[in-house]
């Protein structure tokens, strides 16, 4: 079984994003500057964005943490930031306190500077970066060579940070895609070479759900008992017949970083 290391490929990223941000200082162009806009203090999230603030010093890429109290300062700091220009890129840093108003901060941030990918008021031919998650776990499987051209793809979970990307982005490439949630027959999944989960309920996807030589992508997160958990169970990860699968940690996670600073660097 191949384990699809997506920290061991981000490192890589890593030195190479360093280098072209030197290049550009050593040319007297200013840094990259992110900010993440979020409105709470949440642990987990707090966790997400520390993570994010060491990756950029350490590719010397500002990253400016906008803790803000509400919906109305988070509107307030995305304008703000649109206008700045020495701002690159701009990202939201989700879930907000009241998710139901997530669509009404995130798509204020202009499309140039989106640079996870996740507004929805714009047109495909307009949108300049694709989700940063759905990315990575493009970049993840390209970089263990594995072809998705003939292959049956299973995406559980059809969500804006990568279902809905990753369907719009495989469909475009002509590969073979069909949506399950949560609630649908997961029975079926049997059926796929491929499959990606991405619906934050642990242990989601077991063993008797996944055949002999799949290649297994868990990208849902969630806690159990103050542990970060994903959609796919243990016993899973146990097989010695699976194809492939992402690790319990250091599987999209750290890609998805790589990722993300990679749009903010192009911005």
């Amino acid at each position: 079984m191949k384990l699809l290391n997506g920290r061991e490929l981000a490192g890589f990223i890593k030195e190479r994003q360093a280098h072209v941000v030197r290049n550009m200082l050593n040319e007297g162009l200013n840094a990259p500057k992110l900010v993440i806009v979020r409105d709470s203090d949440n642990p987990v999230i707090t966790k997400y964005v520390d993570l994010k603030a060491r990756y950029g010093a350490d590719i010397e890429v500002e990253v400016v943490d906008k803790k803000v109290s509400n919906i109305e300062g988070a509107k307030a700091a995305v304008l703000a930031a649109n206008e700045d220009p020495s701002v690159s890129g701009i990202i939201v840093q989700l879930p907000l306190v009241d998710v139901s108003r997530t669509d009404e901060v995130v798509n204020l941030i202009a499309p140039e500077k989106d640079v996870d990918g996740l507004s929805q008021v714009v047109s495909d031919t307009e949108r300049k970066f694709e989700s940063a998650t759905a990315t990575a776990i493009h970049w993840l499987l390209s970089g263990y060579d594995i072809d998705l051209s003939g292959k049956k793809i299973a995406l559980v979970g059809h969500g804006r940070l990568v279902g809905a990307p990753l369907e719009r982005m495989w469909k475009a490439s002509g590969f073979d895609v069909t949506i399950f949630d949560h609630k649908s027959d997961l029975s079926q999944l049997r059926n796929f070479d491929v499959i990606v989960s991405a619906t934050g309920v642990p242990h989601l996807i077991t063993s008797a759900m996944v055949r002999g030589g799949a290649v297994v992508v868990d990208a849902g997160t969630a806690s159990e008992d103050g542990v970060l958990v994903g959609d796919v169970d243990d016993a899973v990860r146990e097989r010695t017949d699976i194809a492939a699968i992402t690790p319990v940690s250091g599987g999209v996670g750290p890609l998805t970083v790589a990722v993300l600073f990679e749009h903010v660097i192009s911005a």
